[in-house]
This record gives structure tokens, sequence and C-alpha cells, in this order.
């Protein structure tokens, strides 16, 4: 599929997808109401039915759209859907809030270098599912989060900025994940506020 253009001086217009509650969209979609966040959200995606994310969408007058990779005979045929989606919307970055989903390489080339991923740890640190659970019980005094561009691994990408944690003596996991969702609703809208200033660029691997 074309990469859609991206002209410097056009406005952030973003495709955000999600499979779950939908808190850091949330988050960029108050900073947007409150203008401290130069952008649109053009649509909303997620590969979930009935999600809280998707009804967020909806509240803020977005496009809220579902597309469940169960109903796709493989992750190719799934990502073109979804493709066709923003590139309908006529987005210029993808935002990942909690979507639960690998990219596949078709969907990396389509939009290089401009889709980025909030992640609750210090990565490289505790990649993949579950990453406040596996920073607990493995003992950390110090987490946090990521937002960090995609690439074809699994939480791998080029690191945009992270924001960091201390684990409190008194912490259960709900109170640590608690304190890192917080840090994630604020690190996400902040590097999105980069993007739209033009200050990080597309990125891709040579």
């Amino acid at each position: 599929m074309d990469s859609p253009a991206m002209p410097a001086s056009s406005p952030l217009k973003l495709g955000v997808l999600v499979s779950g509650t939908g808190s850091n969209l949330q988050a960029i979609l108050d900073a947007i109401s409150a203008g401290t966040l130069d952008a649109q959200v053009k649509v909303v995606i997620s590969n979930r039915p009935g999600v809280e994310a998707l009804e967020r969408a909806r509240k803020a007058g977005v496009e809220a759209v579902t597309i469940s990779h169960k109903e796709f005979v493989d992750r190719t045929a799934f990502d073109h859907a979804v493709l066709r989606a923003l590139q309908k919307a006529e987005v210029n970055w993808i935002a990942l809030a909690g979507f639960m989903r690998v990219l596949t390489p078709d969907f990396l080339a389509a939009y290089p270098g401009r889709i980025i991923n909030i992640h609750p740890s210090l990565l490289p640190a505790f990649p993949g599912m579950h990453a406040q659970k596996q920073a607990f019980e493995y003992g950390v005094k110090l987490t946090g989060c990521t937002v960090h561009f995609v690439d074809h691994g699994v939480d791998s990408g080029r690191i945009i900025a992270q924001r960091a944690v201390p684990r409190e003596d008194s912490d259960d996991l709900a109170a640590l994940a608690a304190r890192i969702h917080a840090a994630e609703h604020a690190l996400f809208v902040e590097v999105l506020r980069e993007i739209a200033r033009g200050r990080v660029l597309p990125f891709t691997a040579e």
C-alpha cells in the first residue's frame, strides 16, 4: 500500500489503535480538548468490540471503529483492513494505546517511522505482556514507562522518551501499576506534543 504524504506544515492527524479501556487515549483527547496538544484524533480503531476505549472516542466526537481480528484469516488480512480505515481517515501518525496486536511488515511499511507505542516499563527491561507484574515480581526498585517507535520486534523499537516510577516499600501491584499508568498518560501526551512541534521526526532504521 502507498504511504500517505505528510507535509511538514500539516497538523498532527492521529489514528489511535486500542484494545481495552483507553486511558491513554483519554489523556490524548483531554490534552487536545484543553488546547495543550495541537492534534486531531481522526479515528480510533479497536480489534475488540465493546471496549471502553470506543465509548471514550464516541463521547469526544471521534469516529470509533471495530475491526475484529477474529474475522480475518490471518494477521496480514486484518492489518490491511485496519490500514484501509486509517487511510480513509487520512491520518499521518499512528499511536498504539494499549493495542494488543503485533503489526505486520506491510503495516509498518505503510507508515514508515510514524507509528509509536506506549509500554509500561523502562525498556528494554520487561517487554511484552504484563510488564508491571513482571517488574513487581522481579523486585525492582525503579520501573516506569517508555514511548518508542514500533518496529518488527516486540517492544524493541527505538526509544523516544522514558519516565521513571519508583517502587515504594508499601506498594502492592495495583498501587505500582496505577502510578505507572499516570506516568504513561503524561509521557504519551508530551511525546505527541513534540511530534506536533516537529521536534520528533519519523524514524526508520538504516
